[in-house]
């Protein structure tokens, strides 16, 4: 790919989402394989992270000036009982283990206490030189981000081995698929990547799914995917605002289109695609919206949401 594209392409992704492909396809089974093996699942992750440090290293054989990084899906993790320390140690391990887990290991060698009473060598297979095989000096950090995530530790864990489960964040309202809207979510996630890491930033996907279709004259009324725009969009702007390193910001996405599990059935895009009648495109209000943002170059947020 470099020898192809280097010449036209600058900026490099290893991976999309690992923690997403490794925990839903090893140890959820809803992506393919389709397994619910739970020290399958941890080899797989140290597997990518293998695969993670090679690749850069290759690319940046070929390409020494390019900027290279990686999209990683990030997650806030709240404890149910702010006053629990059981649910404030779940919380704490669960962002260890799926926000930290493909970075820590490129950036300083070394997995995340997300497994303290386990031999890290052990659970995922570590053998000599492997942690410096996993290092990957990036560029920057592209940041995923769709949801919160509320632990309790009184609910059963994945595997046995983290303390809770996590659920959806229940006081905002939800998207079609269910994930609660809660912009202070990726404020919070670029301020602690920004602190944690130092590293230049860009928002590789962040957005929502509605069925809102187009009226009989053609138009899609989608104000509740303004609004959620809104509020995450300015949350960014904050951020920003704040010191972080914010390079660019990503919608996710530009048209309705196919989702993992999900298939067609939900709409992320801000072009409504009939898929029905050859495959017929409408801008959505929200692209419109997008559009305008754009041209503006601002926008106005809430600084005392937590």
């Amino acid at each position: 790919m470099a020898k192809a594209l280097g010449d036209r392409v600058s900026d490099w992704m290893i991976f999309n989402e690992p923690n997403v492909f490794t925990v839903l396809g090893y140890g959820l089974g809803i992506h393919a394989p389709g397994r619910q093996d739970f020290p399958a699942m941890l080899r797989a992750t140290h597997v990518v992270n293998l695969a993670q440090g090679e690749a850069f290293r290759a690319l940046r054989a070929a390409m020494p000036k390019a900027r290279i990084g990686g999209a990683w899906n990030f997650n806030t993790f709240e404890p149910a009982e702010a006053k629990s320390e059981k649910d404030q140690d779940a919380a704490r391990r669960h962002q260890l283990f799926w926000n930290n887990w493909f970075i820590d290991p490129a950036l300083r060698g070394r997995y995340p206490d997300a497994f303290p009473e386990s031999d890290p060598a052990q659970i995922v297979g570590i053998q000599p030189g492997d942690l410096e095989r996993t290092r990957a000096a990036f560029d920057f950090v592209g940041i995923n981000h769709y949801a919160r995530q509320i632990v309790s530790a009184a609910e059963p864990s994945l595997g046995g081995e983290l303390p809770g489960r996590p659920r959806g964040g229940e006081e905002g309202p939800k998207t079609d698929f269910g994930w609660e809207v809660w912009p202070a979510a990726i404020y919070q996630m670029i301020m602690r990547v920004h602190r944690d890491y130092g590293l230049p930033i860009y928002v590789t996907e962040n957005g929502c799914s509605y069925p809102t279709a187009p009226d009989v004259d053609g138009r899609v009324r989608d104000q509740e995917r303004i609004d959620f725009y809104k509020g995450y969009i300015g949350q960014v702007a904050r951020a920003i605002d704040e010191g972080a390193d914010v390079r660019g910001y990503y919608a996710w996405t530009l048209i309705d289109n196919f989702e993992w599990g999900m298939g067609y059935s939900q709409r992320f895009g801000i072009v409504y695609v009939d898929f029905e009648n050859e495959q017929k495109r409408f801008v959505k209000d929200s692209g419109y919206w997008y559009r305008d943002l754009i041209s503006a170059g601002e926008i106005e947020y809430d600084e005392t949401l937590v």
